[in-house]
């Protein structure tokens, strides 16, 4: 079995589901669960129960939360000392900023935003061309370095003992960025990459203020609020809430589309969920080619029904 690094990412003293996944897509091999300065103990079980057969807890000596820098170099130190032969993470905003400054610092070769991954032939399979086509990528490296797209991999308990190591990386800030601020959007916002189920309203939404209907579903779901380009270029939603080739890429387990038309290019951005249903009360809108479920209305009557029923 080959040594694989995981880095997680914990929300709230909880691993977020997203990190689950990637362990799972790490099945098989000797996982190591690395936990970047937080009390690795917290979660020590939970990781032992997806798989990871030891949890590292890395130090430094200096604030970790604060620089990116000195986190991916604590993450390079913990690469040699412990010998790993694949490095995977979440392709979230964290993973992304981690991960390219950590194969600047390795040398080594990334491949980002991944559905699958093999690591015993370190190949990864992946989208190009907004999603048209899938391609799977020989990883040369003598790391393979992976970010996974979040929800792409299904978490699966996997039991082990799961041995707590601490770790205390002996390096150096370089001092290149420091992070003073962290504006959340709000604590009851769902990531929209990371949600596992999102709700998302097009230009058949009106008005800004009708996205409280749709945020009324959301709640009976636990889902995250999406837009289409439509819906924000006609200003009813912000550019963050935006799903699409030039919006944000989405693999919830449910997908639910209203009032959107199904342009390739939305579709590009979330064409790899799990279930789709979509409301439109247009029965000839190219969305419906598309999903697994549609309903043919308007989604001021369905919308709050459903939310009713839930």
């Amino acid at each position: 079995m080959a040594k694989t690094g995981i880095l997680i990412e914990i929300e709230n003293n909880t691993v977020k589901d997203t990190s689950l996944g990637v362990m799972t897509a790490a099945a098989g091999q000797e996982i190591y669960a690395l936990v970047l300065g937080q009390d690795a103990a917290v979660v020590k079980d939970k990781l032992a129960e997806y798989g990871a057969s030891h949890i590292v807890s890395i130090t430094a000596s200096g604030d970790l939360s604060s620089s990116p820098d000195l986190q991916s170099q604590a993450l390079a130190a913990a690469v040699t000392e412990y010998n790993f032969e694949t490095l995977l993470g979440t392709a979230s905003a964290t993973g992304r900023d981690l991960f390219a400054r950590l194969a600047a610092i390795l040398d080594q070769p990334l491949v980002s935003d991944c559905v699958q991954v093999n690591i015993a032939e370190k190949k990864v399979r992946k989208s190009h061309f907004s999603g048209k086509t899938f391609a799977t990528l020989k990883v040369n490296g003598s790391v393979l370095l992976c970010t996974i797209r979040p929800n792409s991999i299904e978490p699966v308990a996997a039991p082990t003992a799961g041995e707590l190591i601490e770790f205390v990386a002996d390096v150096a800030d370089p001092g290149l960025i420091k992070i003073v601020e962290t504006k959340k959007a709000g604590a009851d916002k769902l990531d929209l990459t990371e949600a596992p189920v999102i709700i998302t309203g097009g230009r058949a939404i009106k008005a800004a203020e009708n996205y409280k209907m749709l945020e009324d579903c959301a709640q009976k779901l636990g889902a995250a609020v999406g837009a289409s380009r439509a819906a924000v270029d006609a200003g009813y939603a912000p550019h963050s809430m935006q799903v699409g080739q030039t919006g944000k890429t989405v693999s919830p387990k449910l997908y639910i589309a209203c009032g959107v038309s199904g342009a390739v290019q939305h579709f590009a951005g979330m064409k790899t969920s799990k279930v789709i249903v979509a409301i439109n009360e247009d029965k000839d809108a190219p969305i419906f080619s598309k999903c697994d479920y549609g309903i043919v209305g308007d989604i001021f009557d369905v919308v709050p029904l459903l939310t009713e029923k839930l």
